[in-house]
């Protein structure tokens, strides 16, 4: 009779954006029902400890810089004298940039780890296949320092998922109350990315920025939403630091009842949590919205969708719109397209929380044109 195997706490180092660190979630729980317990997440970028927050399958989280030298923050000590600590847990490395990859290898050699109980990226991911596909097949291997006969992978798929807090959800409902939303469909918008995140951002990204939609689109179909579904409350969501790009887009959008919610990371996952659809750019919150059950539509740009397109731990939809082969960027993609991807999508509880909305007649194509 073979003995139980231990407990090991399993450590990921992955320093990628929001999107990939959604993605690393399912992952993130295939190792915990592995090794029995949550995993420690080493990554780059504070908004990681929100992003965890909560999350049934994250013990702790570190932050490290993604360019800066690691000793050049404070949390370099601790975490060197963690990586010592954890003897023999296996460590996770995800990461395909060769120059992170280096940078992590030095980390654990000036930690002491074994490298038998590494498990790194052997190749470039396929072309082809999903990340979230990657980050699994990554995490059903053994590091050769451990028995893999007595950490077997679970049968079942894991897919990302995201949490809300109890408080978090009664602070939401508090602000929906406070506005009028809480008796009428959600329905969020996410119209910028990482390159909208801030004046320099958008600058930069003005005249080659594939993950953006003309203003003109904007307009054109969140009025022919509206036409379709007078009572809904729309918002547009961002990050704090996006409300300039945020009003700016409202202005241009002329749209009574429009409304904007700049909220930090916490509260826009709490925000989608309430919601019924979402539409977004290629971004690192359609990933959250997928993640926490949201049906949403991705507007793609040069990603494939066979690559990064969200996926579900719900079960609910997501619809990609856009991409190669057929397209390179989004602004090749039209307003009849993102319109029809959203009718399909069956948000959660539309029609049984309004049967005025179902009724509501579809807008003719002409309601729909406008596109720049």
């Amino acid at each position: 009779m073979r003995t139980p195997a231990a407990q090991l706490t399993p450590i990921v180092i992955l320093f990628g954006r929001v999107g990939d660190m959604i993605m690393l979630t399912a992952a993130l729980n295939l190792l915990h029902r592995r090794y029995g317990r949550p995993c420690q997440v080493i990554g780059a970028g504070s908004w990681n400890r929100d992003l965890y927050r909560g999350h049934p399958d994250v013990d702790q989280c570190w932050n490290l810089p993604r360019h800066l030298p690691f000793a050049s923050t404070l949390e370099w000590t601790a975490v060197v004298r963690t990586l010592r600590r954890t003897a023999p847990a296996p460590i996770y490395i995800p990461e395909a940039m060769p120059r992170q990859v280096a940078r992590i290898r030095r980390l654990l050699a000036i930690s002491g780890i074994d490298p038998q109980r590494c498990v790194l990226l052997d190749e470039q991911p396929r072309q082809t296949e999903h990340y979230v596909d990657v980050l699994l097949r990554l995490a059903a291997r053994t590091p050769p320092a451990l028995d893999a006969a007595g950490y077997r992978a679970p049968g079942t798929l894991c897919s990302p998922r995201l949490v809300t807090l109890e408080a978090e959800q009664a602070r939401c409902e508090e602000l929906m109350r406070q506005r009028g939303w809480n008796d009428r469909p959600l329905v969020v918008i996410q119209p910028g990315t990482r390159r909208t995140m801030s004046a320099r951002s958008r600058k930069r990204w003005r005249g080659d920025n594939d993950r953006s939609w003309p203003v003109a689109r904007w307009r054109a179909l969140l009025h022919a939403f509206r036409a379709r579904h007078p009572h809904a409350v729309i918002v547009l969501q961002g990050a704090p630091s996006e409300l300039p790009y945020l009003r700016e887009l409202h202005a241009a959008i002329g749209l009574d009842g429009l409304e904007i919610a700049a909220f930090r990371l916490r509260m826009s996952f709490t925000l989608m949590a309430a919601a019924e659809s979402m539409i977004s750019m290629d971004t690192g919150m359609a990933h959250a919205a997928a993640a926490l059950g949201l049906p949403v539509v991705v507007i793609m740009g040069a990603n494939p969708q066979s690559r990064v397109l969200p996926r579900s731990a719900a079960g609910s939809a997501v619809i990609g719109v856009g991409g190669p082969p057929q397209f390179t960027r989004a602004d090749q993609i039209s307003v009849e397209a993102v319109f029809d991807a959203w009718r399909a999508l069956n948000p959660r509880c539309v029609v049984a929380r309004g049967a005025a909305l179902a009724a509501a007649p579809a807008p003719t194509p002409a309601a729909i044109a406008g596109e720049t």
